[in-house]
Protein backbone atom coordinates (compact mmCIF):
# COMPACT_ATOMS: atom_id res chain seq x y z
CA UNK A 1 0.00 0.00 0.00
CA UNK A 2 1.20 3.38 -1.02
CA UNK A 3 2.76 5.90 1.45
CA UNK A 4 1.85 9.23 -0.32
CA UNK A 5 -1.23 9.84 1.56
CA UNK A 6 -2.19 10.50 4.97
CA UNK A 7 -4.60 12.40 7.13
CA UNK A 8 -2.54 12.86 10.06
CA UNK A 9 0.29 14.74 8.39
CA UNK A 10 0.60 18.17 9.73
CA UNK A 11 0.02 21.46 8.06
CA UNK A 12 1.98 23.14 5.63
CA UNK A 13 4.09 25.68 7.15
CA UNK A 14 3.01 28.21 3.39
CA UNK A 15 -1.04 27.93 4.16
CA UNK A 16 -1.84 31.55 4.90
CA UNK A 17 -5.03 30.12 6.68
CA UNK A 18 -3.54 27.72 9.02
CA UNK A 19 -1.01 30.35 10.16
CA UNK A 20 -0.66 30.80 14.34
CA UNK A 21 -2.13 34.03 15.73
CA UNK A 22 0.30 37.30 16.15
CA UNK A 23 0.93 38.58 19.78
CA UNK A 24 -1.01 41.39 21.25
CA UNK A 25 1.96 43.09 22.53
CA UNK A 26 2.16 46.32 19.65
CA UNK A 27 -1.36 47.12 19.76
CA UNK A 28 -0.97 47.31 23.42
CA UNK A 29 1.83 49.55 22.93
CA UNK A 30 0.49 51.92 20.79
CA UNK A 31 -2.99 51.99 23.30
CA UNK A 32 -0.67 53.83 25.98
CA UNK A 33 1.31 56.17 23.93
CA UNK A 34 -2.01 57.89 22.80
CA UNK A 35 -3.09 57.71 27.14
CA UNK A 36 0.20 59.69 27.66
CA UNK A 37 -0.33 61.99 24.99
CA UNK A 38 -3.98 62.96 26.18
CA UNK A 39 -3.09 63.07 29.51
CA UNK A 40 0.12 65.86 28.99
CA UNK A 41 -2.61 67.62 27.12
CA UNK A 42 -4.84 68.01 29.98
CA UNK A 43 -2.01 69.06 32.25
CA UNK A 44 -0.87 71.76 29.99
CA UNK A 45 -4.39 73.07 29.56
CA UNK A 46 -4.51 73.13 33.08
CA UNK A 47 -1.27 74.81 33.70
CA UNK A 48 -2.23 77.83 31.50
CA UNK A 49 -5.25 78.10 32.66
CA UNK A 50 -4.32 78.44 36.67
CA UNK A 51 -1.47 80.92 35.27
CA UNK A 52 -4.07 83.28 34.18
CA UNK A 53 -6.13 82.75 36.71
CA UNK A 54 -3.67 83.49 39.01
CA UNK A 55 -2.71 86.67 37.11
CA UNK A 56 -6.20 88.04 37.01
CA UNK A 57 -6.57 87.39 40.97
CA UNK A 58 -2.85 89.90 41.14
CA UNK A 59 -4.68 92.25 39.32
CA UNK A 60 -7.35 92.67 40.86
CA UNK A 61 -5.36 92.96 44.28
CA UNK A 62 -3.03 95.49 43.00
CA UNK A 63 -6.68 97.20 41.65
CA UNK A 64 -7.76 96.79 45.20
CA UNK A 65 -5.08 97.87 46.91
CA UNK A 66 -4.93 101.29 44.05
CA UNK A 67 -8.24 102.21 45.89
CA UNK A 68 -6.81 102.62 49.12
CA UNK A 69 -4.57 100.89 51.42
CA UNK A 70 -2.21 101.59 53.36
CA UNK A 71 0.25 100.33 50.66
CA UNK A 72 -1.39 101.36 47.51
CA UNK A 73 -0.68 103.13 44.66
CA UNK A 74 -2.32 106.79 44.74
CA UNK A 75 -4.99 107.63 42.17
CA UNK A 76 -4.22 110.58 39.73
CA UNK A 77 -6.93 112.87 39.41
CA UNK A 78 -7.58 116.17 38.11
CA UNK A 79 -9.12 119.18 40.31
CA UNK A 80 -11.80 121.94 39.69
CA UNK A 81 -12.62 124.40 42.28
CA UNK A 82 -16.06 125.70 43.38
CA UNK A 83 -16.78 129.10 42.07
CA UNK A 84 -19.20 132.20 43.56
CA UNK A 85 -21.21 133.85 40.96
CA UNK A 86 -24.65 134.53 40.15
CA UNK A 87 -26.87 131.65 37.99
CA UNK A 88 -30.17 132.39 36.07
CA UNK A 89 -33.42 130.13 37.04
CA UNK A 90 -35.02 130.06 33.34
CA UNK A 91 -38.06 128.32 31.85
CA UNK A 92 -37.68 126.47 28.57
CA UNK A 93 -40.08 125.74 26.20
CA UNK A 94 -40.44 125.25 22.19
CA UNK A 95 -41.49 128.04 20.23
CA UNK A 96 -41.88 129.00 16.56
CA UNK A 97 -40.48 132.01 14.69
CA UNK A 98 -43.57 134.38 13.46
CA UNK A 99 -43.02 137.41 11.44
CA UNK A 100 -44.19 140.57 13.58
CA UNK A 101 -46.49 141.61 10.52
CA UNK A 102 -47.35 139.67 7.15
CA UNK A 103 -49.21 141.14 4.22
CA UNK A 104 -51.06 139.63 1.46
CA UNK A 105 -50.77 142.00 -1.72
CA UNK A 106 -54.07 142.07 -3.70
CA UNK A 107 -54.82 143.87 -6.95
CA UNK A 108 -57.68 146.55 -5.72
CA UNK A 109 -58.51 147.31 -9.30
CA UNK A 110 -58.95 145.11 -12.43
CA UNK A 111 -56.76 144.86 -15.41
CA UNK A 112 -53.24 143.26 -16.84
CA UNK A 113 -50.13 143.41 -15.23
CA UNK A 114 -47.71 144.94 -17.51
CA UNK A 115 -44.86 145.58 -14.93
CA UNK A 116 -42.93 143.91 -11.74
CA UNK A 117 -40.91 146.01 -10.21
CA UNK A 118 -39.32 143.51 -7.55
CA UNK A 119 -37.49 140.44 -7.21
CA UNK A 120 -37.98 137.20 -5.39
CA UNK A 121 -37.17 137.07 -1.87
CA UNK A 122 -36.10 141.38 -2.33
CA UNK A 123 -35.90 143.26 1.28
CA UNK A 124 -38.41 146.27 0.49
CA UNK A 125 -39.36 149.42 2.45
CA UNK A 126 -42.44 150.94 2.54
CA UNK A 127 -43.87 152.96 -0.51
CA UNK A 128 -41.24 150.93 -2.57
CA UNK A 129 -43.03 149.89 -6.10
CA UNK A 130 -43.81 146.18 -6.51
CA UNK A 131 -46.74 145.73 -9.69
CA UNK A 132 -47.83 147.92 -12.06
CA UNK A 133 -51.28 147.39 -13.79
CA UNK A 134 -52.34 148.75 -17.21
CA UNK A 135 -53.68 152.40 -16.16
CA UNK A 136 -55.32 153.35 -19.61
CA UNK A 137 -58.78 152.58 -18.71
CA UNK A 138 -58.73 154.19 -15.21
CA UNK A 139 -56.91 156.78 -16.88
CA UNK A 140 -59.64 157.20 -18.98
CA UNK A 141 -62.01 157.69 -16.63
CA UNK A 142 -60.59 160.22 -14.80
CA UNK A 143 -60.19 162.23 -18.41
CA UNK A 144 -64.08 161.62 -18.62
CA UNK A 145 -64.94 162.71 -14.52
CA UNK A 146 -62.41 165.93 -15.26
CA UNK A 147 -64.73 167.13 -18.20
CA UNK A 148 -67.72 166.57 -16.59
CA UNK A 149 -66.65 168.40 -13.52
CA UNK A 150 -65.60 170.89 -15.73
CA UNK A 151 -69.20 171.44 -17.29
CA UNK A 152 -71.27 171.52 -14.17
CA UNK A 153 -68.77 174.13 -12.72
CA UNK A 154 -69.53 176.48 -15.67
CA UNK A 155 -73.00 176.06 -15.38
CA UNK A 156 -73.12 176.61 -11.79
CA UNK A 157 -71.64 179.73 -11.96
CA UNK A 158 -73.72 180.82 -14.72
CA UNK A 159 -76.74 179.87 -12.20
CA UNK A 160 -74.85 182.37 -9.54
CA UNK A 161 -74.74 184.83 -11.83
CA UNK A 162 -78.62 184.68 -12.90
CA UNK A 163 -79.31 184.62 -9.29
CA UNK A 164 -77.39 187.94 -8.66
CA UNK A 165 -79.21 189.51 -11.26
CA UNK A 166 -83.02 188.45 -9.81
CA UNK A 167 -82.22 189.08 -6.78
CA UNK A 168 -81.07 192.98 -7.86
CA UNK A 169 -84.83 192.92 -9.76
CA UNK A 170 -86.24 191.24 -7.10
CA UNK A 171 -85.26 194.04 -4.82
CA UNK A 172 -86.97 196.72 -7.06
CA UNK A 173 -90.07 194.52 -7.37
CA UNK A 174 -89.10 193.79 -11.19
CA UNK A 175 -89.74 189.90 -10.85
CA UNK A 176 -92.00 187.77 -8.67
CA UNK A 177 -90.47 186.23 -5.68
CA UNK A 178 -91.12 182.89 -7.15
CA UNK A 179 -88.41 183.84 -9.61
CA UNK A 180 -85.99 184.87 -7.50
CA UNK A 181 -86.54 181.25 -5.53
CA UNK A 182 -86.02 179.28 -8.68
CA UNK A 183 -83.09 180.27 -9.63
CA UNK A 184 -81.61 179.92 -5.57
CA UNK A 185 -82.78 176.44 -6.04
CA UNK A 186 -80.57 175.95 -9.65
CA UNK A 187 -77.84 177.51 -8.21
CA UNK A 188 -78.35 175.03 -4.98
CA UNK A 189 -78.90 172.16 -7.46
CA UNK A 190 -75.72 172.68 -10.00
CA UNK A 191 -73.51 173.04 -6.50
CA UNK A 192 -74.49 169.36 -5.63
CA UNK A 193 -73.50 168.47 -8.80
CA UNK A 194 -70.25 169.80 -9.46
CA UNK A 195 -69.38 168.45 -5.24
CA UNK A 196 -71.01 164.78 -7.17
CA UNK A 197 -68.43 165.34 -10.00
CA UNK A 198 -65.94 166.20 -7.58
CA UNK A 199 -66.09 162.85 -5.40
CA UNK A 200 -66.10 160.91 -8.90
CA UNK A 201 -63.43 162.82 -9.83
CA UNK A 202 -61.33 161.58 -6.48
CA UNK A 203 -62.62 158.26 -7.08
CA UNK A 204 -60.67 157.80 -10.52
CA UNK A 205 -57.92 159.56 -8.84
CA UNK A 206 -57.75 156.67 -6.42
CA UNK A 207 -58.51 153.64 -8.96
CA UNK A 208 -55.63 155.25 -11.33
CA UNK A 209 -53.35 154.81 -8.12
CA UNK A 210 -54.54 151.61 -6.80
CA UNK A 211 -52.65 150.73 -11.13
CA UNK A 212 -49.64 151.51 -9.45
CA UNK A 213 -48.97 149.25 -6.19
CA UNK A 214 -46.23 149.58 -3.65
CA UNK A 215 -45.28 147.74 -0.32
CA UNK A 216 -47.53 148.57 2.47
CA UNK A 217 -44.52 147.51 4.70
CA UNK A 218 -40.97 146.77 5.31
CA UNK A 219 -39.55 143.11 4.92
CA UNK A 220 -38.98 140.56 2.69
CA UNK A 221 -41.12 139.80 -0.23
CA UNK A 222 -41.75 136.12 -1.18
CA UNK A 223 -42.04 133.96 -4.27
CA UNK A 224 -43.91 135.56 -6.78
CA UNK A 225 -47.71 134.46 -7.00
CA UNK A 226 -49.23 135.96 -10.58
CA UNK A 227 -46.73 136.30 -13.56
CA UNK A 228 -46.55 139.60 -15.71
CA UNK A 229 -49.06 139.90 -18.56
CA UNK A 230 -51.94 137.89 -16.29
CA UNK A 231 -55.21 139.93 -15.93
CA UNK A 232 -55.90 140.27 -12.14
CA UNK A 233 -59.55 140.88 -10.52
CA UNK A 234 -60.31 143.14 -8.19
CA UNK A 235 -62.60 140.83 -6.16
CA UNK A 236 -59.71 137.42 -6.23
CA UNK A 237 -58.92 135.95 -3.62
CA UNK A 238 -55.42 135.00 -4.67
CA UNK A 239 -52.20 137.42 -3.76
CA UNK A 240 -49.95 138.88 -5.99
CA UNK A 241 -47.26 138.31 -3.21
CA UNK A 242 -46.27 137.92 0.46
CA UNK A 243 -44.41 140.30 1.98
CA UNK A 244 -43.35 138.90 5.91
CA UNK A 245 -41.74 141.69 8.52
CA UNK A 246 -38.53 140.08 9.56
CA UNK A 247 -36.79 143.08 11.72
CA UNK A 248 -38.27 142.98 14.70
CA UNK A 249 -39.56 139.61 14.64
CA UNK A 250 -41.78 137.89 16.79
CA UNK A 251 -41.43 134.29 18.53
CA UNK A 252 -44.27 132.17 19.99
CA UNK A 253 -43.75 129.71 22.67
CA UNK A 254 -46.04 127.84 25.50
CA UNK A 255 -45.15 128.05 28.89
CA UNK A 256 -46.77 125.58 31.68
CA UNK A 257 -49.26 127.35 34.03
CA UNK A 258 -47.19 126.08 37.08
CA UNK A 259 -44.75 128.69 36.08
CA UNK A 260 -47.04 131.43 35.29
CA UNK A 261 -47.29 132.66 39.24
CA UNK A 262 -43.29 133.18 39.09
CA UNK A 263 -43.15 135.45 35.64
CA UNK A 264 -45.99 137.43 36.79
CA UNK A 265 -44.56 137.97 39.98
CA UNK A 266 -41.36 139.69 37.90
CA UNK A 267 -44.39 141.63 34.77
CA UNK A 268 -46.07 142.97 38.10
CA UNK A 269 -42.62 144.55 38.88
CA UNK A 270 -42.60 146.21 35.46
CA UNK A 271 -39.54 144.25 34.88
CA UNK A 272 -38.19 143.48 31.27
CA UNK A 273 -37.61 139.69 31.32
CA UNK A 274 -35.03 138.16 28.88
CA UNK A 275 -36.01 135.52 26.21
CA UNK A 276 -32.85 133.21 24.58
CA UNK A 277 -33.87 131.72 21.42
CA UNK A 278 -31.31 128.17 20.96
CA UNK A 279 -31.29 126.01 18.15
CA UNK A 280 -32.65 122.50 18.09
CA UNK A 281 -29.64 120.89 20.14
CA UNK A 282 -30.29 123.88 22.28
CA UNK A 283 -26.12 124.32 22.38
CA UNK A 284 -26.20 127.29 20.22
CA UNK A 285 -27.65 130.84 21.47
CA UNK A 286 -29.10 131.98 18.28
CA UNK A 287 -30.52 135.53 19.33
CA UNK A 288 -31.54 137.59 22.45
CA UNK A 289 -35.16 139.28 22.87
CA UNK A 290 -37.49 140.90 25.27
CA UNK A 291 -40.77 139.05 26.38
CA UNK A 292 -43.29 141.14 25.03
CA UNK A 293 -46.93 140.07 26.43
CA UNK A 294 -48.56 136.69 26.88
CA UNK A 295 -52.20 135.44 26.40
CA UNK A 296 -55.22 136.47 28.31
CA UNK A 297 -56.03 132.35 28.74
CA UNK A 298 -54.79 129.18 29.33
CA UNK A 299 -55.02 126.53 26.78
CA UNK A 300 -57.28 123.46 28.36
CA UNK A 301 -55.78 121.12 25.85
CA UNK A 302 -52.30 121.67 26.88
CA UNK A 303 -52.28 123.37 30.65
CA UNK A 304 -49.40 126.14 28.76
CA UNK A 305 -50.18 129.80 28.21
CA UNK A 306 -48.67 131.15 24.90
CA UNK A 307 -46.11 133.53 25.09
CA UNK A 308 -44.36 136.37 22.77
CA UNK A 309 -40.97 137.88 22.72
CA UNK A 310 -39.54 140.36 20.46
CA UNK A 311 -36.27 139.81 18.82
CA UNK A 312 -34.92 143.02 16.92
CA UNK A 313 -33.33 140.15 14.37
CA UNK A 314 -30.23 142.36 13.26
CA UNK A 315 -28.69 139.68 11.51
CA UNK A 316 -31.23 137.96 10.32
CA UNK A 317 -30.83 134.44 11.94
CA UNK A 318 -34.48 134.17 12.76
CA UNK A 319 -36.54 132.22 9.87
CA UNK A 320 -40.14 132.57 9.68
CA UNK A 321 -41.95 129.28 10.81
CA UNK A 322 -38.42 128.15 12.29
CA UNK A 323 -38.60 125.65 15.44
CA UNK A 324 -36.30 127.09 18.25
CA UNK A 325 -35.78 126.25 21.75
CA UNK A 326 -37.31 129.22 23.92
CA UNK A 327 -35.68 129.82 27.29
CA UNK A 328 -37.09 132.73 29.51
CA UNK A 329 -34.93 134.02 32.35
CA UNK A 330 -37.72 134.14 35.12
CA UNK A 331 -35.04 135.35 38.15
CA UNK A 332 -31.40 135.34 38.92
CA UNK A 333 -29.31 133.96 42.12
CA UNK A 334 -26.71 136.11 43.58
CA UNK A 335 -23.43 134.94 45.08
CA UNK A 336 -24.50 131.19 45.25
CA UNK A 337 -21.84 128.42 44.92
CA UNK A 338 -21.33 126.70 41.39
CA UNK A 339 -19.67 123.83 40.40
CA UNK A 340 -19.49 122.24 37.21
CA UNK A 341 -22.30 119.25 36.73
CA UNK A 342 -19.55 116.58 35.64
CA UNK A 343 -18.46 116.80 39.17
CA UNK A 344 -21.80 115.98 41.00
CA UNK A 345 -21.68 112.26 42.14
CA UNK A 346 -25.62 110.59 43.32
CA UNK A 347 -26.28 107.28 44.75
CA UNK A 348 -29.17 105.98 46.39
CA UNK A 349 -29.67 108.53 48.95
CA UNK A 350 -28.28 112.23 48.10
CA UNK A 351 -25.67 114.13 45.60
CA UNK A 352 -22.55 113.76 46.41
CA UNK A 353 -18.97 115.20 45.87
CA UNK A 354 -15.34 113.95 46.03
CA UNK A 355 -13.46 117.37 48.26
CA UNK A 356 -9.36 117.26 48.25
CA UNK A 357 -8.69 117.38 51.69
CA UNK A 358 -5.46 119.05 52.63
CA UNK A 359 -2.27 117.23 53.03
CA UNK A 360 -0.29 116.91 56.60
CA UNK A 361 0.90 120.27 56.05
CA UNK A 362 -2.41 121.52 55.95
CA UNK A 363 -2.05 122.59 51.80
CA UNK A 364 -3.41 121.88 48.53
CA UNK A 365 -0.61 121.18 46.34
CA UNK A 366 -0.64 119.82 42.24
CA UNK A 367 0.73 116.67 42.63
CA UNK A 368 1.10 115.64 46.57
CA UNK A 369 -0.58 112.87 47.87
CA UNK A 370 -4.32 113.72 49.38
CA UNK A 371 -7.53 112.30 50.26
CA UNK A 372 -10.61 112.48 49.18
CA UNK A 373 -14.00 112.75 50.96
CA UNK A 374 -17.38 112.26 50.11
CA UNK A 375 -19.11 115.61 50.88
CA UNK A 376 -23.28 115.51 50.76
CA UNK A 377 -24.40 118.38 48.78
CA UNK A 378 -27.44 119.52 47.71
CA UNK A 379 -28.19 120.36 44.22
CA UNK A 380 -30.36 123.97 43.33
CA UNK A 381 -30.69 125.75 39.70
CA UNK A 382 -29.37 123.81 37.05
CA UNK A 383 -27.91 126.06 34.24
CA UNK A 384 -26.16 124.12 30.93
CA UNK A 385 -23.41 122.66 32.35
CA UNK A 386 -23.18 124.66 35.60
CA UNK A 387 -25.41 123.72 38.54
CA UNK A 388 -25.72 126.14 42.22
CA UNK A 389 -25.00 123.76 45.17
CA UNK A 390 -25.06 123.97 49.07
CA UNK A 391 -22.70 122.23 51.06
CA UNK A 392 -19.62 123.49 50.06
CA UNK A 393 -17.87 126.53 50.22
CA UNK A 394 -16.38 128.32 46.95
CA UNK A 395 -13.09 127.83 46.59
CA UNK A 396 -13.23 124.13 47.93
CA UNK A 397 -11.07 122.27 45.76
CA UNK A 398 -13.21 119.06 44.07
CA UNK A 399 -11.52 115.64 42.34
CA UNK A 400 -13.08 116.05 38.39
CA UNK A 401 -12.48 112.73 37.11
CA UNK A 402 -11.58 109.09 38.25
CA UNK A 403 -14.63 108.37 40.02
CA UNK A 404 -14.92 104.92 39.71
CA UNK A 405 -11.18 104.17 41.59
CA UNK A 406 -12.75 106.82 44.62
CA UNK A 407 -14.04 106.01 47.48
CA UNK A 408 -13.98 107.82 50.95
CA UNK A 409 -10.87 108.36 52.40
CA UNK A 410 -8.39 107.26 49.07
CA UNK A 411 -5.47 108.57 48.66
CA UNK A 412 -5.08 110.62 45.53
CA UNK A 413 -2.44 112.77 43.34
CA UNK A 414 -3.59 115.63 41.57
CA UNK A 415 -2.99 115.93 38.36
CA UNK A 416 -1.08 119.03 36.78
CA UNK A 417 -3.38 121.43 35.49
CA UNK A 418 -3.86 121.43 31.09
CA UNK A 419 -5.38 123.17 29.17
CA UNK A 420 -8.57 120.59 29.43
CA UNK A 421 -7.87 121.13 32.69
CA UNK A 422 -8.07 124.83 33.08
CA UNK A 423 -11.58 124.33 29.99
CA UNK A 424 -12.79 122.26 33.21
CA UNK A 425 -12.48 125.13 35.80
CA UNK A 426 -13.78 128.10 34.01
CA UNK A 427 -16.40 126.27 31.66
CA UNK A 428 -19.53 127.93 31.32
CA UNK A 429 -22.53 126.87 29.25
CA UNK A 430 -23.28 129.03 25.68
CA UNK A 431 -26.94 129.81 28.37
CA UNK A 432 -24.65 130.67 31.30
CA UNK A 433 -24.87 133.48 33.60
CA UNK A 434 -22.14 135.76 34.59
CA UNK A 435 -20.06 134.21 37.10
CA UNK A 436 -17.96 136.10 39.35
CA UNK A 437 -14.53 134.85 40.78
CA UNK A 438 -13.70 133.64 44.29
CA UNK A 439 -13.05 136.30 46.70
Amino acid sequence: MSESTSTSSPARPNDPDKLPPKPASGRKRRRWIWVVVALAIVLAVGGIFLLRHRGQSQSEIQSTRGRGGSNSATIVVSSVTAQQGDIGIYVNALGVITPLNTVSVNSRVTGQIVKVNYQEGQLVHIGDPLVEIDPGPNQAALTQVEGQLERDTALLEDAKLDLERYQEAFASNAIPKQQFDTQLATVHQYEGTVKLDQGQLNNAKVQLAYCYITAPISGRVGLRLVDGGNIVQASATNPLLVIAELQPIAVIFNVAEDDLPQIQKQLRQNKKLSVDAFDRAQTKKIATGILETLDNQIDPTTGTVKFKAIFTNDDEALFPNQFVNARLLVDTLHDVTLVPNTVIQRNADSAFVYLLKPDQTGTNQTGTNQTVAMQTITVGTTDGNVSSVEGIDPGAMIAADNFNKLTDGAKVTVRAPTNSTNKTNSATSPKRMHKKNPQ
